[in-house]
Protein backbone atom coordinates (compact mmCIF):
# COMPACT_ATOMS: atom_id res chain seq x y z
CA UNK A 1 0.00 0.00 0.00
CA UNK A 2 3.17 2.37 0.69
CA UNK A 3 4.57 1.81 -2.67
CA UNK A 4 1.18 2.86 -4.10
CA UNK A 5 0.79 5.70 -2.21
CA UNK A 6 3.94 6.85 -3.27
CA UNK A 7 3.71 6.48 -6.95
CA UNK A 8 0.20 8.51 -6.41
CA UNK A 9 2.90 11.07 -4.84
CA UNK A 10 5.31 11.42 -7.42
CA UNK A 11 2.60 11.14 -10.52
CA UNK A 12 0.83 14.41 -8.66
CA UNK A 13 4.15 16.54 -8.13
CA UNK A 14 5.43 14.95 -11.81
CA UNK A 15 2.11 16.61 -13.20
CA UNK A 16 2.05 19.45 -11.27
CA UNK A 17 5.80 20.45 -12.06
CA UNK A 18 4.85 19.74 -15.74
CA UNK A 19 1.97 22.11 -15.88
CA UNK A 20 3.81 24.94 -13.94
CA UNK A 21 6.47 24.68 -16.53
CA UNK A 22 3.98 24.69 -19.21
CA UNK A 23 1.98 27.56 -18.48
CA UNK A 24 5.54 29.77 -17.97
CA UNK A 25 6.65 28.63 -21.47
CA UNK A 26 9.83 26.82 -20.34
CA UNK A 27 11.48 23.84 -21.80
CA UNK A 28 12.56 21.25 -19.68
CA UNK A 29 15.92 22.71 -20.28
CA UNK A 30 15.28 26.23 -19.13
CA UNK A 31 13.67 25.09 -15.88
CA UNK A 32 16.20 22.19 -15.35
CA UNK A 33 18.87 25.06 -15.51
CA UNK A 34 16.77 27.45 -13.42
CA UNK A 35 16.59 25.02 -10.47
CA UNK A 36 20.14 23.87 -10.90
CA UNK A 37 19.17 20.19 -11.94
CA UNK A 38 20.60 17.74 -14.88
CA UNK A 39 18.25 17.82 -17.81
CA UNK A 40 17.57 13.93 -16.78
CA UNK A 41 16.62 13.91 -13.73
CA UNK A 42 14.05 16.66 -14.46
CA UNK A 43 13.03 14.59 -17.30
CA UNK A 44 12.53 11.87 -15.00
CA UNK A 45 10.73 13.83 -12.12
CA UNK A 46 8.63 15.15 -14.77
CA UNK A 47 7.73 11.21 -15.58
CA UNK A 48 6.87 10.27 -12.28
CA UNK A 49 10.03 7.90 -12.27
CA UNK A 50 12.29 9.10 -9.35
CA UNK A 51 12.22 9.84 -6.05
CA UNK A 52 13.85 12.86 -4.59
CA UNK A 53 14.51 15.03 -1.97
CA UNK A 54 12.64 17.67 -0.39
CA UNK A 55 15.72 19.73 -1.22
CA UNK A 56 14.87 19.26 -4.95
CA UNK A 57 11.42 20.17 -4.46
CA UNK A 58 11.80 23.42 -3.37
CA UNK A 59 14.76 24.23 -6.00
CA UNK A 60 11.41 23.31 -8.67
CA UNK A 61 9.02 25.08 -6.67
CA UNK A 62 11.63 28.02 -6.29
CA UNK A 63 12.55 27.96 -10.06
CA UNK A 64 8.72 27.95 -10.68
CA UNK A 65 7.95 30.76 -8.76
CA UNK A 66 5.28 28.72 -6.84
CA UNK A 67 5.11 27.67 -2.62
CA UNK A 68 6.61 23.87 -2.84
CA UNK A 69 2.71 23.27 -1.44
CA UNK A 70 1.64 24.13 -4.96
CA UNK A 71 3.68 21.31 -6.38
CA UNK A 72 2.52 18.01 -3.63
CA UNK A 73 -1.35 19.16 -5.11
CA UNK A 74 -3.39 16.18 -5.79
CA UNK A 75 -3.47 15.69 -9.86
CA UNK A 76 -2.53 13.42 -12.51
CA UNK A 77 -0.13 12.97 -14.88
CA UNK A 78 -1.96 12.75 -18.99
CA UNK A 79 -1.39 9.41 -20.90
CA UNK A 80 1.64 8.81 -21.83
CA UNK A 81 1.95 8.77 -25.68
CA UNK A 82 5.37 6.74 -27.45
CA UNK A 83 7.09 7.78 -29.88
CA UNK A 84 7.81 10.86 -31.45
CA UNK A 85 4.90 13.70 -32.19
CA UNK A 86 3.98 14.02 -35.69
CA UNK A 87 5.85 17.05 -37.50
CA UNK A 88 4.27 20.17 -38.15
Amino acid sequence: MRARAASDVLASIAANVRAQRAQLGLSQAQLAERADLELRHLQRIERGRTNFGVVTLVWLAEALGVRPGTLLRRSALPPTRHGRPPRE
